[in-house]
C-alpha cells in the first residue's frame, strides 16, 4: 500500500538512517516513512506480485515485489522492522564486496 494514497496526511519519505553493521560483508539500510503502517494480516503478502489492499483500477502491486526480486538479485534482504500507525520502517541489508 503507497502510503502517499491511502493515508489521510502528508507523506514524506525520508532515509532514516543507514549503518554499516560489518564493514566486512554487509550494510544495513533503515527506509522509514510516516504514513499509516501495514496491516499485521497484510503483512505477509507485501511481497507478493500484484497484492494490495487498495480498490481496483487504483494500484498494480508491484512496488514492494520489484524491491524485493532487485534486492535478492543483488544477494540481499528485505524485511520489514516495524509498523504502526505512525509509518513503517523496512530494513534492507545488502553484502559488500570488495574489488582488491
Amino acid at each position: 500500500m503507497r502510503d502517499t494514497e491511502s493515508s489521510p496526511k502528508p507523506t514524506t519519505f525520508p532515509v532514516g538512517k543507514s549503518a554499516i553493521r560489518n564493514p566486512q560483508s554487509a550494510i544495513e539500510i533503515l527506509v522509514r516513512d510516516n504514513g499509516c503502517g501495514i496491516p499485521q494480516e497484510a503483512l505477509k503478502d507485501i511481497f507478493d506480485p500484484f497484492f494490495t489492499t487498495k480498490e481496483v483500477g487504483q494500484g498494480t502491486g508491484l512496488g514492494l515485489s520489484i524491491s524485493y526480486g532487485i534486492i535478492k538479485a543483488h544477494g540481499g534482504e528485505i524485511e520489514v522492522s516495524e509498523t504502526g500507525p505512525a509509518g513503517t520502517t523496512f530494513r534492507i541489508t545488502l553484502p559488500i564486496e570488495r574489488s582488491e
